[in-house]
C-alpha cells in the first residue's frame, strides 16, 4: 500500500461568525492511499485554532503516516494518539479502500433508502443576517435550529424570544452554542433565561478547561448543557471516563476529526451510554468528502435525535457531494 496527501484550502461564501471570531476559509488535507489498483481517499480535516493537533508539525506527522502506511494500524493509533485529524483521516482512507465507490459505512442510508434528521445551523453575525437565516431554515422545513450564541447576548435573546412566541417547544426544538462565550456568572443568568424559552440545550456555556465551574454548573442548570470543547485533547480512555464522572453533563456533542476519529467517537458513546448521557453527533466545516464519511458513520450509531451535520454548502470550492437535502432529512445519493 502507498499514500499521499494534498493540502485544500475551502473558501466561505460568506463569511462563518462564531465567538472565535469570523471565518474566513478552512484548511484541510486529503490523504489517499493505493493498493491493487484501488484508491482509499479520506480526509484530515484539521481545525486550526481549535483542533488539539494544530501545530508546527502537522503536515511532517502527515507525510510521516504516508511513508509508514504500511505499518500495523494499532501501532498507527498510538503514534498519532495526539494527532486525531490525521487518524480520522486515516480511518476514512481505510474503510473507502475496502468498500470502494464513495462508501466508508455501507447502510441503508447508503442505499439512499433511510435518512439522517439533522438541525438546521444559524451563524452569528447582524441581527437581520441571522433572522435571514433562520427564515430560510424554516422555510427548508427543519424543526430543530441551533444558533450561535455569546457575543452579543441581548440581541441573540430577543431572537429566541420572537421564535418561540411564534413557535412552540413541540412545533420547533431550539439548540444554542456559546462556544466558551460566558463567564460563570454570566452563564447562570442566561441558563435561567434560556429554561424560561424551553431551549433543548447550550453547548460550552463556559470555557472549556474549567472543570470544577462546569461540574457546579451542570448539576444545577435549568437548562440541560452539552459539553463539546471540553472534550479536545482528551485521548485516554479512563481520563475520559474520570471527565464525565466528575462533571456528569447531560449531554456531549461529538466531532470526529476533534476527538480521535469514528473509534474515538465510540468510546466516548460507550462511556454515555453507561452513564445515561445523551450525545450527538456534529460535523466540523469538513468539506464534502470528510461529512460524507461521518454521515455515513452517524447513521451507524441510530441516534433518533436530529444531528449536526453540515450540507456541504458553506464553501465555494468544495468537491462533488454524495449527500442532498429534503427538508431536514440528509439523504446518499444514489447513482
Amino acid at each position: 500500500m502507498t499514500a499521499q496527501y494534498f493540502k485544500y484550502l475551502l473558501e466561505f461564501k460568506r463569511p462563518g461568525g462564531t465567538s472565535r471570531g469570523v471565518l474566513l476559509e478552512k484548511e484541510t488535507f486529503i490523504l489517499e492511499v493505493f493498493k491493487d489498483n484501488k484508491k482509499g481517499v479520506g480526509e484530515c480535516a484539521v481545525f486550526r485554532g481549535l483542533s488539539f493537533d494544530d501545530r508546527p508539525d502537522y503536515e511532517d506527522k502527515l507525510q510521516w503516516l504516508c511513508e509508514n502506511i504500511n505499518l500495523d494500524s494499532e501501532y498507527l493509533k498510538e503514534k498519532l494518539r495526539e494527532f486525531p485529524s490525521i487518524w480520522f483521516g486515516y480511518e476514512q482512507a481505510g474503510l473507502n479502500l475496502k468498500h470502494g465507490g464513495n462508501l466508508y459505512f455501507p447502510s441503508e442510508f447508503t442505499d439512499g433508502k433511510t435518512p439522517v434528521n439533522i438541525n438546521g445551523l444559524i451563524w452569528m453575525g447582524e441581527i437581520s443576517f441571522m433572522e435571514e437565516q433562520i427564515q430560510d431554515k424554516l422555510e427548508q422545513g427543519f424543526h430543530c435550529i441551533k444558533l450561535k450564541i455569546g457575543v452579543n447576548w441581548k440581541s441573540e435573546h430577543q431572537i429566541l424570544q420572537k421564535l418561540r412566541q411564534k413557535f412552540s417547544e413541540d412545533e420547533l426544538e431550539l439548540r444554542v452554542d456559546a462556544n466558551g462565550g460566558f463567564t460563570k456568572d454570566e452563564a447562570r443568568i442566561v441558563l435561567k433565561q434560556l429554561s424560561d424559552l424551553n431551549i433543548h440545550s447550550i453547548e460550552q456555556p463556559i470555557k472549556a478547561g474549567n472543570r470544577s465551574d462546569m461540574k457546579e454548573l451542570c448539576a444545577q442548570t435549568p437548562t440541560p448543557i452539552a459539553l463539546d470543547e471540553e472534550l479536545i485533547g482528551i485521548t485516554d480512555l479512563s481520563e475520559k471516563e474520570r471527565l464525565l464522572k466528575t462533571v456528569k453533563p447531560q449531554y456531549i456533542i461529538l466531532k470526529p476529526a476533534l476527538v480521535g476519529g469514528f473509534s474515538g467517537c465510540d468510546e466516548w458513546i460507550s462511556l454515555c451510554e453507561e452513564k445515561r448521557i445523551g450525545w450527538w453527533i456534529t460535523s466540523a466545516l469538513e468539506s464534502n468528502i470528510g461529512l460524507n464519511a461521518i454521515a455515513q458513520y452517524t447513521f451507524t450509531k441510530n441516534n433518533s435525535m436530529p444531528q449536526g451535520l453540515g450540507t456541504g454548502g458553506l464553501f465555494t470550492n468544495n468537491f462533488e457531494s454524495d449527500l442532498k437535502l429534503t427538508g431536514d432529512r440528509l439523504y446518499f445519493k444514489v447513482k
